[in-house]
């Protein structure tokens, strides 16, 4: 995985390195090439590995798939939205610059997603079945909606399925997709396992951020811990309990496996991925 992330990494840069310079440029950067885990766009390169497909060739879905994750993370750190301070290890972008730069920033990563797959070499109509189903997952049905129930959520307590819904489109809708873009491209059949797959991880991801804000600490997570019930934020701790919490992420898990094996692909490269995931720390 550590291979596969270095060459995520080193396109990332290449991807950068022919737009203007200026402050966005350096705002995209600083948030882009952050120290991060690149999970959705291994998720995505994992599923076309086992099925033998040549990654090499979508690498750069994987990283338009990053962008999008990034310019997300951006504006959800915004005084508007978050208002976080901390982001991987590093002062937010609208700390590190402004808050207008750091909205134009996210802006421009969402724009160079597109450009990104628009401007790959493969099938047209793949490309547009691709294009419609990330912008899907992260628009207002999706992840923006997400956001949106996150903020309504900020002003009173929700119950669990309230919980459930904000968290499988804020995190699990680009959780999914990353999945669901491989399938498209590898086995369009096998789509609806890796919709389960990608809304199940999705969901355990974050009740594991939920626990983590308890227990973790500011250094391993790379962002403020506490925060949650600093600010009176329904959470799957505030609502059943650690313990309750970690059996739901095994009962969660234990569904992506069965999905997992009901398929005819290399178990072992997405199995790998889930292990380090189940045992993540920050």
């Amino acid at each position: 995985m550590e291979q596969l992330r270095t060459e995520i990494n080193s396109r990332l840069e290449e991807l950068l390195e022919p737009l203007k310079n200026g402050p966005v440029k350096e705002a995209m950067s600083y948030s882009l090439l952050a120290p991060g885990k690149r999970l959705r766009p291994l998720l995505f390169l994992s599923v076309l590995r086992s099925y033998q497909i040549d990654y090499h060739i979508y690498m750069d879905i994987a990283c338009a798939i990053e962008m999008i994750h990034t310019y997300s993370l951006i504006h959800d750190d915004l005084p508007g939205m978050d208002n976080d301070d901390l982001r991987r290890g590093r002062p937010t972008c609208h700390k590190q610059f402004d808050e207008a730069t750091a909205i134009l920033a996210g802006d421009a990563l969402l724009n160079l997603g597109v450009n990104t797959i628009l401007n790959i070499s493969i099938d047209s109509d793949l490309k547009v079945k691709l294009l419609n189903r990330l912008y899907e997952a992260s628009g207002i049905n999706g992840m923006i909606y997400g956001q949106q129930q996150d903020i309504t959520f900020e002003k009173q307590l929700a119950n669990l399925e309230q919980l459930k819904d904000i968290h499988k489109h804020k995190t699990g809708e680009l959780i999914a997709v990353s999945m669901q873009l491989g399938s498209l491209i590898a086995n369009p059949s096998d789509y609806q396992y890796w919709t389960s797959i990608g809304f199940d991880l999705g969901l355990a991801f974050q009740i594991q951020d939920d626990i983590l804000d308890v227990v973790g600490n500011t250094e391993q997570l790379g962002k403020k811990v506490g925060s949650d019930q600093e600010n009176h934020k329904t959470t799957y701790v505030s609502l059943i309990g650690i313990d309750k919490s970690e059996l739901a992420i095994q009962e969660l898990f234990k569904k992506c496996y069965e999905n997992i094996y009901a398929m005819r692909i290399n178990h072992g490269l997405i199995l790998e991925l889930l292990s380090i995931i189940l045992k993540r720390v920050n």
